[in-house]
């Protein structure tokens, strides 16, 4: 199987079904620490730093990542944490862009996807 983090995400415009429960679920647990919400239409992971100056380097390079994938997720940054939240909001749900994103995340603060 192919890393997340190795795959570029694919222009969604709609048009197609969110990702099953239990695709998501299988997904997920390439990503240590995100959670999946009651409707299985969000993954959420909060991030906390030392200082502002750490949390807006890290939401920078979130930034950067939404731009190359051209897949953007919903933050709320504070002083010393930052929640990411991703859904695709073209299908309102879950698409494989939304893991691939969120394994780039999980790499910018070296937590790495399970090898095997």
């Amino acid at each position: 199987m192919e890393r997340l983090t190795s795959q570029k995400c694919a222009p969604c415009e709609g048009g197609v079904q969110p990702l099953t429960r239990d695709k998501a679920a299988e997904l997920l647990e390439q990503l240590p620490f995100w959670k999946l919400d009651e409707k299985a239409a969000e993954i959420t992971r909060t991030f906390i730093f030392k200082d502002f100056y750490e949390t807006m380097a890290f939401v920078n390079a979130v930034a950067w990542i939404a731009n190359q994938e051209g897949h953007h997720p919903d933050m709320e940054v504070g002083y010393s944490r930052c929640v990411v939240r991703y859904s695709t909001h073209a299908i309102s749900g879950l698409s494989r862009n939304d893991f691939i994103c969120a394994a780039k995340v999980n790499a910018l603060i070296g937590v790495g996807e399970e090898t095997g």
